[in-house]
């Protein structure tokens, strides 16, 4: 076994890529140790990851794994939350199935769509507040709270909570906020929407619950995972979209010329440098082989989204940011049965957040040096904690 740690440790945040060269480089699977300790697989080559993303024997349910997972933290974690831990991301068919239908006429393209305007409304909004002061934290004073208000008014969940859904995605450890936890908060809300139900997503979940097609269990875990996952993912994406086209005038130049290429410099950035660093953990339920290497079974395996998407064998120049790039396919949004659902909404928040920003305050710039920002402390998502930037005021 290969201990890399370092590869992956402290120092890395800012650009990991040419350790994930050097893991791509040593095979199609890597057998490494994470800095925090815990062994396990990394799928380092696009070919191999997308098709680990739709092997059924590569299981996102927890139960499967093995006693070294069992045993590690983040296991012991998993126990922790298990009030909250029955959800699309930990389940396989035909409980995955279930879950999924639930909530697909939510996110579909045509309603990502329908939101355009409001999410345009909500983008102006948040400028309007910063806009004369010449500087702004582009996290804490715009996306965090675009991508909060959106899935927020889908959910119809309570402004004034906002602050407290900040903590929770802060500390990343649901149940332990005191007051109150993500089950508590959550069972006390479905009651009170119980006798009051409107028409938003989470009457519509309640429904399905007294209906029997969603366990109670399942309808808090599906409730607090809307709610993690409904803004995480945008918030990563706009922060790695401004840092990327901040990094990279040329491309940004091209944007002021011919707009209509946001939808694909948002693509690019998903394959470039996007939120998602590492697919959710995956375990095999049986012996599996992938490239030519053997992995026992109840093993953790990581899908390496980020090694994956500057493979040369894949893509052509994979180190170059080029939004007109012919070829645009990437697994940002996952792959196969367990593809982000919420993926037409998170294009639309993408490309509306990043472009209104641009547009308005064209002088955008870093007020530190690049690697004098902070990243979130994660190994899956590829995200800021703070985003400082400064500009001419409006």
């Amino acid at each position: 076994m290969s201990n890399r740690a370092e590869l992956l440790g402290p120092g890395q945040e800012h650009d990991p890529y040419p350790a994930y060269a050097e893991l791509r480089s040593t095979g199609p699977v890597v057998h490494l140790t994470l800095p925090d300790g815990l062994r396990c697989w990394l799928v380092t080559r696009y070919t191999d990851a997308r098709e680990a993303l739709t092997d059924k024997r590569l299981s996102r349910d927890p139960r499967v794994a093995g006693p070294q997972w069992r045993q590690s933290h983040r296991g012991r974690r998993l126990e922790d939350e298990s009030d909250l831990g029955a959800h699309l991301l930990t389940r396989e068919a035909p409980d995955h199935t279930r879950l999924r239908k639930l909530i697909m006429s939510a996110f579909t393209v045509r309603r990502a769509e329908q939101l355009r305007d409001r999410i345009q409304q909500i983008a102006d909004e948040l400028i309007d507040t910063f806009a004369a002061d010449g500087k702004a934290e582009l996290v804490g004073d715009y996306a965090y709270p675009l991508a909060i208000t959106v899935i927020s008014e889908i959910l119809d969940l309570p402004e004034a909570d906002r602050p407290t859904f900040r903590e929770w995605t802060s500390n990343g450890i649901p149940g332990t906020t005191q007051p109150p936890s993500p089950g508590v908060y959550f069972a006390d809300l479905v009651e009170r929407r119980r006798q009051a139900p409107g028409d938003d997503l989470m009457s519509e979940l309640i429904a399905a619950a007294d209906a029997d097609r969603l366990s109670p269990q399942e309808l808090l875990s599906m409730l607090f995972l809307l709610l993690i996952a409904g803004h995480e993912g945008t918030v990563g994406l706009v922060g790695q979209a401004v840092l990327t086209l901040l990094g990279h005038p040329e491309q940004l130049e091209l944007l002021h010329r011919e707009p209509d290429r946001w939808d694909a410099a948002i693509e690019e950035v998903l394959r470039f440098d996007g939120p998602m660093e590492l697919a959710a953990w995956r375990f095999t339920t049986t012996e599996v082989t992938i490239g030519d290497q053997l992995i026992p079974a109840g093993e953790p395996v990581l899908v390496g989204l980020a090694a994956a998407h500057r493979d040369p064998a894949r893509f052509q120049s994979p180190d170059l940011f080029d939004i007109a790039r012919p070829d645009l396919t990437h697994l940002g949004f996952g792959h196969g049965p367990h593809y982000c659902t919420g993926a037409p909404l998170g294009r639309v928040e993408g490309v509306v957040a990043v472009r209104t920003l641009f547009q308005r305050l064209p002088d955008l710039r870093l007020s530190v040096a690049p690697h004098q920002l902070i990243r979130q402390p994660s190994l899956v998502i590829r995200g800021m904690h703070e985003l400082p930037v400064t500009f001419t005021p409006q």
